[in-house]
């Protein structure tokens, strides 16, 4: 009852401070009867009780004593203080670093109104093994109209457009989205208005949105440009609104079209767009995706040629945009606290012999009658004190580190990636300074709650009881240093060997002395298909002109930038099920792409000029040949996209190329089907063009530039890359996390060798007298070698056992992110615990060396 009366207030301050020492008190003695762990914790609880419960005057005087006593301990010993705030600042920094990166990703609100609501709609063939297709339009018709859960339903794609007009055409990124995007993301424009949904038909008139950058940079933020038209693809366009500042969706969007489509001109087969919608108030994404999966199955019933096996999913929308960063961040954050227990095991090392040392100072300061607890919240304070040192340094680490991480992303990241110190992570920061603190004074106040005050004062200072208490934790702390550096090791070294087998994988291709280049073509001139050959043949020829060019082709896609999925059917193979219908790479290139790529021809020849003019023919690779004619030659073999109720023209096969990876390094994907430039369904659009040079690709590009805009200013050239180097971005994703956890796992490796000299040297420094004796007995210099390495040796060993547990563990969340390396891969586990175990011995060479030249006089003498 009278605990009761205590927390409702009914005595004075002072009263309630005291009682509640009485209660910590005899709640600690029951603990530590049972177990002196639990003890241990709640003596800490006990501390903060204490400052809790006393009255504010007492409060602030007892901490402002304390820290200007913890001031006084740091200022004197500088070399402990200044150790421990820089192992600190690494172990937070880093921390501090990667949490950035985490919360850029998956924690930080979407910068729309209500994100939660959002949700991404993404059809799958799940009998075709195909978990994402994107959404056909016929069928978001058919979604948007139906279903009674979502606020609105949008499409949208990625796109681009060329400002015309100016002394040189300007690419824009762009977007090209159904009316509803807007309503869906739940944002109005600064100026205008939005898209009106007769502005999506195949014949509206064309308008725009303007981002607010490109307004700025190129219209100078007049806001009388609204209803005038700019110039795009040399076509007027309406300006009929400004989104605000900051908005980019998606990706890094400045410029919005309407998505002009109608039903008739797509097929419920052409699944090429990305949707997007808002769930209405109270209703849950489970319920959602259970009426549009029902809707889709209506639909599937409807047109059972083109969607039999087709269903739809409805996803949170971060969840979509994340997935493929989602495993790799949190397995980097998990490496990098690891990293930090490390770093604190390190430190708690240092601080137990620090906490030793000082074990007289504690006992006459409990002698003249400080308590156990005040003792104890003395050490917390101090830790507290050297945690929010390490903080404030961690930060400043991360200041620059943040940049530096950033500067190895070679892509430009989506808007919503923004990655930098806001209040959340400067919350995460303080919450692991405070955390840091409460584990490195764990292991001295352990020390210090057993201290036996008769024997210290009597002995001088040296316990052996604590003296014996402390060996055992720092040798504990050194297993698990080793154990957690082991299981890191293990982890870099998978991914680093996955990485090494992935860059090695052959593309298909030759990327050395290759330029690449993008073309953006204005429609409204080149709307005819001879108009657009006869384009890219003069643009061919000028860049052949250029000094060092020798082969220019050119190409609707580049290979490992984007790729085109078509449906293909082979003559005389009869299909029993849709299902059996493959679907291939369908890629559209001028003669001289093979060469110019350094693609092998196995068989039959290259395309010619006349090609797709007067006969329609194609190139397929040497996978597709082998799957259907594996005993004899595909040459004058015939092939159709789509289904056959399509009934598109038959092409002839005239040559055979080697396989090319197009759509990414990491499988071999589809098959390609190559058609002659000449078959363009029309003019519009761009071009990817390739050059192949007799040196630096890049020193060519310049000229390569000028010869292309001389022709027309309208012809906006982009993207201007080494074949080398986009196959570095195309898994720039890998190399990334890589180089990351490689560099913890270094780190790691290099904190858990400092301890585990420090750990040694102590012990060396302690072990004095016994060595001294050792070698008066006989003991040469080489046994006192081999019994300090030994020593180290037995703990690595131990904590290697306990780290190979930890690594099974940690490989499971790493198995999705290898590439032809198993988790559990022997040669890895091995390499790895050798390398511990040599930097054992090179970090207990040195307190060896110092053990063979003890000298038994000097240290009888001192003792």
């Amino acid at each position: 009852m009278r605990a009761y009366r205590l927390l409702l207030g009914f005595y004075p301050p002072e009263v309630r401070a005291e009682y509640g020492r009485e209660m910590c008190l005899v709640f600690v003695d029951r603990c530590r009867e049972q177990a002196s762990g639990a003890g241990l914790l709640v003596v800490f609880l006990r501390a903060a009780a204490s400052l809790v419960l006393a009255a504010p005057e007492e409060h602030i005087h007892m901490i402002a004593q304390d820290l200007r006593y913890a001031g006084r301990m740091l200022r004197k010993s500088p070399v402990v203080t200044a150790v421990t705030v820089v192992v600190l600042a690494l172990g937070i920094g880093a921390t501090t670093v990667v949490f950035s990166l985490a919360n850029g990703l998956l924690v930080r609100p979407l910068p729309y109104p209500h994100p939660e609501q959002l949700v991404a709609v993404d059809e799958s063939a799940p009998q075709h093994n195909m978990p994402s297709l994107g959404v056909a339009f016929p069928n978001y018709q058919d979604l948007r109209a139906r279903n009674s859960t979502l606020v609105d339903l949008a499409l949208y794609t990625s796109s681009s457009a060329t400002l015309t007009g100016a002394r040189e055409g300007l690419r824009i990124a762009a977007a090209q989205a159904t009316d509803g995007i807007f309503r869906v993301l739940g944002l109005r424009p600064q100026l205008g208005r939005v898209f009106q949904p007769e502005e999506g038909l195949p014949n509206a008139p064309r308008v725009c949105l303007l981002g607010d950058r490109l307004w700025h940079d190129q219209f100078g933020a007049d806001p009388s440009l609204l209803g005038k038209s700019i110039h795009l693809d040399g076509r007027p366009v309406t300006v009929v609104g400004v989104m605000p500042a900051g908005f980019h969706f998606p990706d890094q969007a400045e410029l919005w079209l309407p998505l002009r489509l109608s039903t008739a001109s797509q097929k419920r087969t052409d699944h090429w767009l990305e949707g997007i919608a808002r769930l209405k108030s109270g209703v849950s994404l489970a319920l959602a995706d259970q009426q549009l999966k029902s809707i889709m199955r209506q639909i599937a019933r409807e047109n059972p040629v083109t969607s039999y096996d087709q269903t739809v999913n409805v996803l949170p929308f971060r969840a979509q945009i994340t997935s493929s960063y989602r495993s790799a961040v949190l397995t980097l954050l998990g490496a990098v606290l690891g990293v930090l227990l490390i770093a604190c095991a390190n430190i708690a090392n240092l601080l137990l012999v620090q906490a030793v040392d000082r074990t007289r100072e504690i006992a006459v300061r409990s002698a003249l009658g400080a308590s156990r607890g005040r003792l104890l919240r003395q050490l917390l304070i101090e830790s507290l004190l050297l945690g929010g040192l390490g903080a404030a340094a961690g930060l400043g680490l991360a200041l620059v580190g943040i940049p530096c991480l950033l500067a190895l992303i070679p892509v430009e990241l989506p808007s919503w990636m923004r990655f930098g110190l806001d209040l959340r992570v400067l919350a995460f920061t303080v919450a692991a300074a405070v955390v840091t603190s409460l584990l490195i004074s764990l292991a001295p106040a352990h020390v210090c709650s057993r201290l036996s005050l008769t024997e210290t004062l009597k002995e001088g200072g040296r316990s052996g009881l604590t003296g014996l208490r402390g060996e055992r934790i720092r040798r504990l702390l050194i297993v698990g240093e080793v154990a957690l550096s082991l299981t890191l090791l293990i982890g870099a070294g998978l991914m680093a060997r996955s990485f090494l087998a992935l860059s090695a994988v052959p593309a298909g291709f030759d990327p050395r002395r290759v330029l690449t280049l993008e073309v953006a073509v204005p429609q409204v001139k080149y709307h005819e298909a001879a108009r657009k050959l006869a384009l890219t043949r003069r643009v061919r020829e000028e860049v052949a002109g250029v000094p060092e060019v020798t082969g220019v082709a050119a190409a609707c896609f580049v290979p490992l930038m984007d790729a085109w999925g078509r449906s293909l059917t082979v003559e005389g193979h009869r299909l029993l099920s849709l299902k059996e219908a493959p679907m291939v790479n369908h890629t559209v290139v001028t003669p001289g792409y093979f060469r110019a790529l350094g693609i092998p021809m196995i068989e039959g020849r290259d395309f010619t000029e006349a090609d797709g003019k007067d006969r329609l023919v194609a190139i397929v690779d040497q996978d597709l040949a082998r799957r259907y004619w594996p005993h004899a030659s595909a040459l004058g073999k015939r092939v159709r996209f789509g289904p056959p109720e399509d009934n598109e023209p038959w092409h002839t096969i005239v040559g055979v190329a080697g396989v090319v990876r197009n759509q990414t390094l990491l499988e071999l994907g589809r098959s390609s089907v190559y058609l002659s430039f000449g078959e363009i369904p029309n003019g519009g659009g761009g071009l990817s063009l390739i050059v192949r040079s007799a040196g630096d690709p890049l020193r060519v590009a310049a000229a390569v530039r000028r010869r292309i805009v001389a022709l027309d200013r309208d012809l906006a050239v982009s993207q201007l890359r080494s074949m080398e180097q986009v196959v570095a971005i195309s898994i720039w994703r890998q190399r990334f996390f890589t180089i990351l956890f490689v560099a913890f796992a270094a780190l790691a490796l290099l904190l858990a060798a400092v301890g585990l000299y420090g750990v040694m040297s102590y012990a060396v420094s302690r072990r004095r007298r016994e060595l001294g004796l050792r070698v008066a007995l006989g003991a040469r210099a080489g046994d006192l070698r081999r019994l300090v390495v030994g020593q180290a040796v037995r703990l690595t060993l131990l904590g290697l056992a306990l780290g190979g547990a930890g690594a099974l563990a940690l490989t499971r969340l790493l198995s999705s992110q290898l590439y032809e390396v198993k988790p559990t891969d022997p040669s890895t586990y091995e390499a790895m615990a050798a390398l511990l175990v040599v930097v054992t011995v090179l970090a207990s060479a040195l307190p060896a060396s110092q053990a063979a030249r003890s000298d038994p006089i000097l240290a009888l003498r001192d003792d």
